[in-house]
C-alpha cells in the first residue's frame, strides 16, 4: 500500500524491474538504460523525501512494514526473553518487555507493539496499552535497577488506550506512576521513538537520559487528527494541525525535545527496514557507551537536567 507521494517512486521501480526481467528473458544488454533509470530514481527519492511536509512524515510513521518493537528485538538485540504480566491484573500484548543482550551486554527492553495484520492489530490493540501494560513496564524498570542493566524503551503508539475499561483501572494514574518510576532509574535509560509517539502513552516510557527518534517518526502531546477535532471540530484538518504542532524529528531536535535523529534510508524505514535498523543499532551503541561512565547519582542528575531544560524561553534583545 503505497502512500500517494510515493507513487512516482513505485512506478519508476516497477519500470526498472520490468527492464531487468526483459533483459534476462531475452538475453539482451540493457545495463545503460537501467543505470539511467536508477540515477533518475535516486534523484527522485531525494527530491520527494527531502521536501516532505509534516503531515507526510506522520503518514510515513504509520506506513505498513515499518519496523516494530519485535523487529528491533529480533535484528538489533540477541537472546531476548519475553516476560509477561503485571502481577496485578493481566498481561497486555500492546507492551512487549523482557531481557536481552546488546552487543554482549545484558539490557532490559520495553516497547509498544503494533500488529502487521488486522488480526495482530486487534490482539495488540493497535499498540495502545491498558494500565496493566504500563505496570508491566514498571516491573521491568524495577528489574533494571535491581540487576544494574541499562533500560531501553521503544516507543510506537498513537496513545494509551482511552476506553472505559482502561479508565476504570486507573489509566492516568498509572501513566503518571510510570513517568515517575522511569525518571528515578539508577541505570542508563535510552528511549527511541520508532514511529508514532502519542501523548502520555508515549511519555510513560520516554523519560530517558537520551531520547532518540527515527527520521520519519513523530512525537507530540496529541495526534494531528485529535488536535484538529478539538480546535476545528474537524479531523480532516489534520494536515494543518500537524504543521502547527511541529511534531517531526527535526522540529523536535531543534526544540531540544529529542537528543538525536536516527537517519532512515531513502524511501523510509518501511521500505528498507534492515538498513534502518543498522542505523538504529549504531546510534544505540554510541549513546549507551556515552552513559556507561556515569554512576547512579550522576544518571539521576543528568536525567533531571535534561527534562528541566525543556521549554526554556529565549528572549532576543530589543533592537
Amino acid at each position: 500500500m503505497a502512500l500517494e507521494f510515493e507513487q512516482p517512486i513505485i512506478e519508476l521501480e516497477a519500470r526498472i524491474r520490468e527492464l531487468r526481467e526483459y533483459a534476462d528473458s531475452k538475453d539482451v544488454d540493457l545495463s545503460d538504460e537501467i543505470a539511467l533509470l536508477e540515477q533518475k530514481l535516486e534523484k527522485l527519492q531525494k527530491e520527494i523525501f527531502g521536501g516532505l511536509s509534516r503531515w507526510q512524515r506522520v503518514q510515513l510513521a504509520r506506513a505498513p512494514g515499518r519496523p516494530t518493537t519485535l523487529d528491533v528485538v529480533e535484528k538489533v538485540f540477541a537472546d531476548f526473553i519475553e516476560l509477561h504480566g503485571d502481577r496485578t491484573f493481566a498481561d497486555d500484548p500492546a507492551i512487549v518487555a523482557g531481557l536481552a543482550r546488546f552487543r554482549g551486554k545484558s539490557v532490559v527492553v520495553v516497547g509498544h507493539q503494533k500488529g502487521k495484520t488486522t488480526k495482530e492489530n486487534i490482539h495488540r490493540n493497535f499498540g495502545m496499552p491498558h494500565p496493566e501494560g504500563y505496570r508491566k513496564a514498571m516491573r521491568m524498570m524495577d528489574m533494571a535497577d535491581r540487576f544494574g542493566f541499562p533500560f531501553v524503551s521503544l516507543i510506537d503508539t498513537p496513545g494509551a488506550y482511552p476506553g472505559v475499561s482502561a479508565e476504570e483501572r486507573g489509566q492516568a494514574w498509572v501513566i503518571a506512576q510510570s513517568i515517575q518510576r522511569m525518571g528515578r532509574l539508577r541505570v542508563p535509560a535510552i528511549a527511541v521513538v520508532l514511529g508514532e509517539g502519542g501523548s502520555g502513552g508515549a511519555l510513560a516510557i520516554g523519560v530517558g537520559n537520551r531520547v532518540l527518534i527515527m527520521e520519519n517518526a513523530w512525537y507530540s502531546v496529541i495526534s494531528p487528527e485529535s488536535c484538529a477535532a478539538i480546535l476545528w471540530r474537524d479531523a480532516a484538518q489534520a494536515e494543518e494541525a500537524a504543521e502547527a504542532l511541529k511534531l517531526t524529528a527535526h522540529d523536535l531536535r531543534e526544540l531540544g525535545v529529542v537528543d538525536r535523529v536516527v537517519p532512515e534510508p531513502g524511501g523510509g524505514a518501511h521500505r528498507h527496514p534492515d538498513r534502518a535498523l543498522r542505523e538504529l543499532e549504531a546510534a544505540l551503541a554510541e549513546e549507551l557507551e556515552g552513559l556507561e561512565a556515569l554512576g547512579p547519582g550522576e544518571l539521576l542528575a543528568d536525567r533531571y537536567r535534561r527534562f528541566r531544560a525543556m521549554g526554556a524561553v529565549k528572549i532576543e534583545p530589543a533592537g
